[in-house]
C-alpha cells in the first residue's frame, strides 16, 4: 500500500475521518484537493476547509482548484501520477478526473446503495423511519451515485437517533470502509458488484428551508421521524404567534389529539404540545428565530405569551 499513490478529495469535517485513518495507516497521500478558501462569519474572513486545515496539521500537498476542468489543473494531476482517487463529501468530479488513475476513482457515501443516492443520505434515512443504514464505497462513473459498488457496511439507526448521532456513526464506519477499500483494490478479493436499479428505490434530494415545516396532518410517528432527521441542521420549524420557532427535539405523548390538527397547548411553564392526527407532540428543545437553542422549560419561563395561544 506504501507504493499506491492516493489522492483524497473532500471538504467537510465528515471526510476528515476517512483522511485521518488513511494516514495514520500509511496509505501514500500525495495530494489533498479540497474547496477553495471561503468568505466566513460578519467578517467575511477567508475560511478554510476542514479538511484543508488537518492536511495542513499533517504536512500534506494541498490543492484548491475552482475549476475541475482547467487543463493547469489537470496537469499538476497528471504530474502527481495518481493510482487511486477517493472522494468523501466532495463534489461531482469530471471525467477527465474520475478516470484519470489506473484503479479509477472511488467514492464514500452515507447510504447502502442503490438506496437513497443524493446529497442528503443520513436526513432522509431518518426522516423516512429506516431501521438500518450503511456507508459504501463505489466507483465513479458518469451519473451520480450509480457506480459499481465496492464494499459495503450496514449501520443501525436508533429509534431516537437524530442526523447529528448518525453522521457520527456514518463517518466513522465511512472511515474504516474507505481503508478497507483501499487495501483491497487491485487484488483479487474485491469484486464490483453492478447497483440493481428498482421502482422502490428512495432517494436523498437536497433539502432547502420550504422543506423543513412540519406538517401537523400527520401521525404523530412520522413527525417525530421529520423532527430527528432535521436535527441539529438545517433544523424542523414551525410557526408560532408568528415566528419561525425551530424544533430540534419532540416526544410523542400517550394522550390523543381530540381537538384539529396543529393547536397548541401549553401550561406556560414545563411543557409544550401541538396536536397532529393521532396524538400529541411534546416539544422539549427548541430556538426562537434569533434567540439560542434550549430547552423548553427555559423557553417557556422567558417567553412571553400573547393573551390567546394559536
Amino acid at each position: 500500500m506504501k507504493d499506491m499513490r492516493v489522492i483524497f478529495m473532500g471538504t467537510p469535517e465528515f471526510a476528515v475521518e476517512s483522511l485521518k485513518v488513511l494516514v495514520e495507516n500509511d496509505i501514500n497521500v500525495v495530494a489533498v484537493i479540497t474547496a477553495p478558501d471561503k468568505p466566513q462569519g460578519r467578517g467575511k474572513k477567508l475560511g478554510e476547509s476542514d479538511v484543508k486545515r488537518f492536511a495542513m496539521a499533517r504536512n500534506l500537498k494541498i490543492l484548491q482548484p475552482t475549476n475541475l476542468k482547467s487543463l493547469e489543473f489537470l496537469d499538476t494531476l497528471k504530474k502527481l501520477k495518481p493510482d487511486l482517487q477517493i472522494v468523501v463529501a466532495f463534489r461531482m468530479l469530471p471525467e477527465s478526473v474520475w478516470g484519470l488513475p489506473k484503479y479509477g476513482t472511488f467514492n464514500v457515501h452515507a447510504s447502502l446503495l442503490p438506496q437513497y443516492r443524493g446529497a442528503a443520505p443520513i436526513n432522509w434515512a431518518i426522516i423516512n423511519g429506516e431501521k438500518i443504514t450503511g456507508v459504501t464505497t463505489f466507483k465513479l462513473q458518469h451519473k451520480i451515485d450509480t457506480g459499481e459498488i465496492l464494499l459495503q457496511k450496514s449501520v443501525a439507526i436508533g429509534p431516537d437517533d437524530d442526523v447529528g448521532i448518525l453522521y457520527e456513526k456514518l463517518k466513522n464506519e465511512g472511515a474504516k470502509l474507505a481503508l478497507e477499500t483501499v487495501k483491497s483494490i487491485g487484488t483479487s478479493s474485491l469484486k464490483m458488484t453492478p447497483q440493481a436499479e428498482s421502482r422502490d428505490l428512495k432517494e436523498a434530494p437536497k433539502i432547502f428551508k420550504k422543506d423543513c415545516e412540519i406538517n401537523w396532518s400527520d401521525t404523530a410517528q412520522n413527525i417525530k421521524n421529520f423532527v430527528r432527521g432535521l436535527s441539529p441542521y438545517p433544523g424542523a420549524w414551525m410557526k408560532l404567534n408568528g415566528e419561525v420557532l425551530k424544533v430540534f427535539e419532540v416526544q410523542v405523548s400517550t394522550s390523543h389529539g381530540k381537538t384539529e390538527c396543529g393547536i397548541i397547548d401549553t401550561d406556560k411553564k414545563k411543557y409544550l404540545s401541538v396536536t397532529c392526527i393521532d396524538k400529541k407532540i411534546l416539544i422539549t428543545d427548541l430556538q426562537l428565530q434569533g434567540k439560542k437553542r434550549m430547552k423548553v422549560e427555559d423557553f417557556l419561563r422567558g417567553y412571553s405569551w400573547p393573551e390567546a395561544v394559536n
